[in-house]
């Protein structure tokens, strides 16, 4: 039996508990600081999170999980998976690391998409049957010793190596028969390498997570899953191993790691609903220790520590040692919920962020292990907010809940797709490759200072509404000038698209600093919904009026869809998805009823997060789609034929939801291609996709501006798939996070690539 690693957990925020990291990337982005005050920053953050780790009673701190911009770009470059247009740059290690996650203007970045079934973002790493591994960055033990500086052994954490070659992509050029995982021959000794320094330096521990075996695999996947941890386990010279999986149940590959030469084994008691049943028929447990991830790493309400601590007590007899931790990383919540002033009191009791969840690791793994009696005070606290929770009249409304439960199939259903579009057309008269933009245009600091000084009220509502206004007459006249077919208003009013409508409807509190890391230096504060859903009044319809009145081109009305909101905000956990769902889909519903009698004839619901939400298990996609699918059809489908809807989708594994997305019946979708370079669009085909589509033709994530020959190549390369009277052009995603100078040059640029299109013989 080994030692125990104690109460943990499996990461934490990193963009600090006032953004302090966001702010120093881009100050250094932008040339105000240097690198060494860009160090010194994140230096600062390592180690307030180690010592307030190690502080609070933590068996065992981690290390290793601060990034610069994403986990899984740093151990690409860790493990020297860097692709060669890359180190062609000439940059020095720290920029070269930013030109893979940003681009330059020579160079677009790496292909970015989501972490499972979560809102982050990831870089995804290229490996092809020639990428020349080795251990090329230290980092993981530099971290180690960082904090060993400070008087605190930490316990590095590393992505897996079968975790982190099927999140990989196969190289360009790399033959069709090839997959990332074909090297893992060849990616191994670099581990292992790894593991024998970490093991020099003192880590007793080293964390090597493995979330892809919460995802269906195959046998063959398994069977690597095996080869590579019995080789890693067999190192004569290495820390103590502990595999967590997280974000489901590990299914078969629980038993693989069960019976591998390893020292400890992380699950997911929160999302994985059958791994306890799974784990009492494991016997390699027995000489392991078992980190039970009983504490929501996902969701910031409080832990139901009595229901906890009976699932810990069942699992006694099944491992050597049972240490309580949280079910994933907390870079998935906010830093502190005590910094909240502003959000109702009684619900504030509710909520545990990620500061409030180590407490309650902590408080856990007491109560297993040295009884009850000795924590009964802090139990007895934690229940009372629970039980108040679950009593909470609040929680419910009678007429949403009426309302949603006579809903009928006819509501969510449209009129013949041919029927509107010939409808539409008549009525908006577009010209062939019809151009627009997805709906936010850059937030400029005066609008930023305007939105702040009406919130703490030194700025009445007129002074307000006109800066709004002022700015929405400079998107639309820049849209005029730049000759674009269908115009936004730019969103200029909104922080957020989520949590602009969440401040605009019952059932939901924000925070003030409840930030969440996306990707980079992006942040979003979801909003918390709490109770049932409705919409006590029109939200956005008096400022798409407002653009209306601006321009004689017809203006797109901006939402967003229910499974978006639900996705990207922390939603109540006491009721099914499905049925939060239909609520938020009847508030959008009246929304977009509104902006049709207001004389909106373009209305855009965006579903981004439609994939997200994808449960990983196959056998589980069926219930999700099928309530995902209804509730966009529901917000959507109170409106005649000549009513264009159009949704956008960003930044996923579109193949995996692509039925779903034909059954959406939008008229128009946009989404993300430029980084992918259009591999959509056949995924569109092979389902025979029939409305109209707006691949989009430039990355905004990266502040780089495609030329006019690089956007033509792309639609093109559309046109081969998407006949010409479908396809739309657009950027990949909205337009906020840029700057209105590369937002012009880049709009020119897609504006000319698609007159020169649109004019060619052969379109």
């Amino acid at each position: 039996m080994t030692s125990q690693i104690g109460s943990t957990v499996l990461g934490y925020p990193r963009i600090g508990p006032r953004r302090e990291l966001k702010r120093a990337l881009e100050s250094y982005w932008s040339g105000e600081t240097d690198r060494a005050r860009l160090r010194e920053t994140a230096g600062e953050l390592r180690a307030r999170t180690w010592r307030r780790l190690h502080e609070a009673g933590l068996g065992s701190v981690p290390s290793n999980t601060f990034s610069y911009y994403d986990q899984v770009l740093d151990t690409a470059v860790t493990l020297g998976a860097i692709p060669e247009r890359y180190r062609d740059l000439g940059l020095d290690p720290l920029d070269t690391y930013f030109a893979m996650a940003r681009g330059v203007e020579s160079t677009p970045p790496l292909e970015m998409t989501k972490w499972f079934d979560t809102n982050y973002h990831y870089l995804v790493p290229e490996v092809g049957p020639d990428t020349r591994f080795g251990l090329a960055d230290r980092t993981p033990v530099e971290r180690f010793r960082e904090a060993g500086e400070l008087g605190i052994t930490t316990r590095p954490v590393i992505i897996g190596p079968l975790t982190f070659l099927l999140l990989a992509k196969s190289a360009e050029g790399a033959p069709a028969s090839f997959s990332p995982t074909d090297r893992l021959d060849d990616l191994l000794p670099v581990y292992a390498e790894l593991l024998e320094e970490l093991h020099r330096a003192g880590a007793e521990w080293v964390q090597l997570d493995e979330p892809a075996f919460a995802a269906d695999r195959r046998p063959a996947e398994l069977e690597k899953l095996r080869t590579a941890y019995a080789e890693l386990g067999g190192l004569s010279a290495r820390p103590k191993l502990f595999v967590p999986t997280y974000f489901g149940d590990p299914g078969e590959s629980l038993g693989v790691l069960a019976s591998a030469p390893i020292e400890a084994v992380g699950v997911d008691l929160v999302a994985g609903s059958t791994t306890t049943n799974v784990l009492s028929g494991l016997t390699g447990l027995r000489d392991k220790t078992l980190v039970a991830g009983l504490v929501d790493g996902r969701n910031i309400w409080r832990c139901d520590l009595d229901g906890a601590l009976s699932t810990a007590a069942t699992l006694l007899g099944i491992a050597g040692e049972v240490s309580i931790g949280t079910s994933c990383s907390l870079l998935h919540v906010p830093h502190d919920v005590s910094a909240e002033r502003d959000i109702d009191p009684q619900v504030k009791s509710w909520l545990a962020f990620a500061e409030q969840k180590v407490e309650e690791v902590v408080l856990l793994d007491r109560a297993l292990h040295e009884g009850r009696e000795v924590v009964r005070e802090q139990l007895d606290r934690g229940r009372a907010a629970v039980e108040d929770r679950r009593a909470a009249a609040r929680l419910r409304d009678e007429r949403v809940r009426s309302r949603t439960s006579e809903l009928r199939p006819e509501h969510a259903r449209r009129g013949d797709p041919a029927k509107r579009r010939a409808d539409q057309q008549r009525v908006l008269g577009l010209p062939p490759l019809p151009t627009t933009t997805i709906g936010s245009f850059p937030q400029t600091s005066e609008v930023r200072k305007a939105r702040a000084r009406f919130n703490n009220g030194r700025i009445d509502r007129a002074a307000y509404e006109s800066a709004m206004t002022d700015e929405i007459r400079r998107v639309i006249e820049l849209q005029e000038d730049l000759g674009l077919d269908v115009l936004v208003h730019g969103e200029p009013e909104r922080n957020d698209m989520v949590q602009y409508f969440a401040e605009h409807m019952e059932g939901f509190v924000s925070t003030e600093h409840g930030w969440v890391q996306s990707y980079g230096s992006r942040c979003v504060r979801p909003p918390i919904l709490f109770g049932d859903v409705s919409r006590p009044e029109p939200i956005t319809v008096g400022w798409a009026e407002k653009a209306r009145s601006m321009t004689d081109k017809p203006v797109k009305g901006m939402l967003t869809g229910p499974v978006t909101i639900l996705a990207w905000s922390f939603v109540r956990n006491d009721q099914p998805f499905g049925e939060t769902a239909n609520q938020v889909a009847m508030a959008i519903r009246d929304e977009v009823g509104d902006l049709e009698s207001a004389g909106v004839g373009v209305v855009q619901v965006d579903e981004p997060a439609l994939r997200e939400l994808l449960p990983l298990r196959s056998e589980q996609h069926g219930q999700y789609l099928d309530w995902a699918v209804r509730s966009f059809r529901l917000a959507t489908s109170g409106v005649s034929d000549a009513t264009q809807i159009h949704t956008h989708l960003c930044y996923s594994e579109f193949g995996e939801v692509i039925n779903a997305i034909v059954d959406l019946d939008a008229d128009v979708t946009s989404l993300e291609a430029a980084r992918s370079r259009m591999e959509v669009l056949d995924d569109l085909n092979s389902v025979g996709f029939a409305n109209g589509v707006g691949p989009g033709v430039y990355d905004i994530h990266s502040p780089r501006v495609p030329e006019v020959n690089e956007i033509e190549k792309l639609l093109r390369a559309a046109l081969e798939a998407v006949p010409v009277e479908r396809l739309w052009v657009n950027p990949d995603c909205g337009l906020k996070t840029r700057g209105y100078e590369e937002v012009r040059a880049a709009l020119v640029n897609m504006r000319a690539a698609a007159r020169r299109v649109r004019d060619s013989p052969n379109t």
